[in-house]
């Protein structure tokens, strides 16, 4: 699939897949998944499929826009920001899927700050300087163990 320029207020990301619900209403919770992040917290071979495993991650974050997670309740927005070999990732409905067009850090960012005004808004990455910029910027943080890793 071909990245398009995203019809979003986010200058240089771009969106691949399917709008939610959530997203275009403007509601609910913002969770933005640091996917080179979260997949690189499990040692479980990811580095020899990087696309294979970010897609994985994708279908396993479909429920958590209809379910929510422990402290984030539903409706949530999911946007998984990737980068590198995994930009062909597409999104599918309930998983926003942001190709970043250069460092995935700075992506995430910019979707954070680019959230609507008092928007809640809540970042998944272990990545301790990430963390820092988020954080000032207005997001709550969620460590990667607390998504799913696995669809089904």
């Amino acid at each position: 699939m071909v990245a398009t320029q995203a019809p979003f207020p986010t200058p240089g990301l771009w969106h691949t897949g399917a709008v939610t619900t959530g997203e275009a209403a403007g509601v609910g919770l913002l969770l933005v998944v640091d996917a080179a992040n979260v997949v690189g917290s499990v040692p479980d071979g990811w580095w020899r499929d990087r696309a294979g495993a970010t897609a994985r991650l994708r279908d396993a974050l479909v429920p958590v826009a209809t379910e929510g997670l422990p402290g984030l309740p539903p409706p949530v927005e999911v946007v998984l920001v990737v980068e590198g070999a995994a930009r062909a990732v597409s999104g599918v409905a309930g998983v926003r899927v942001v190709a970043a067009g250069g460092a995935g850090d700075e992506a995430v960012v910019e979707l954070v700050r680019s959230a609507a005004l008092g928007r809640r808004v809540a970042v998944v990455t272990a990545d301790r300087v990430l963390q820092v910029r988020v954080r000032a910027a207005g997001a709550e943080l969620v460590s990667p163990r607390a998504v799913p890793r696995r669809s089904g």
